[in-house]
């Protein structure tokens, strides 16, 4: 029997999303628009900043490349920076 790639984002999705500091909140607080006001975005990086599960979160966000929104501590400059880190550091380790 012939087995093709195994993807892990759907292993990734399932295990940490039920545990998220994130869980039970609007969407809108973590996905606010180009216009927000700092002061949501703020309160969405403070609840990421008491999550179990904030290492999880940024990994799915880079590894599905999650353009929008507060995920994993980061907003959608700094996630932009880091996916470019974490790309050549795959590229080097490949």
């Amino acid at each position: 029997m012939t087995h093709g790639p195994v993807s892990l984002v759907p292993e990734l999705t399932t295990d940490w999303k039920n545990r998220a500091a994130c869980s039970g909140y609007p969407n809108t607080l973590f996905f606010p628009g180009p216009n927000a006001e700092p002061a949501i975005i703020e309160r969405a990086l403070e609840i990421c900043a008491s999550c179990p599960v904030t290492e999880a979160c940024l990994e799915y966000a880079l590894e599905t490349n999650q353009r929008a929104g507060i995920w994993g501590g980061t907003d959608e400059d700094q996630r932009r920076s880091l996916r470019r880190k974490w790309l050549a550091a795959r590229r080097r380790s490949a």
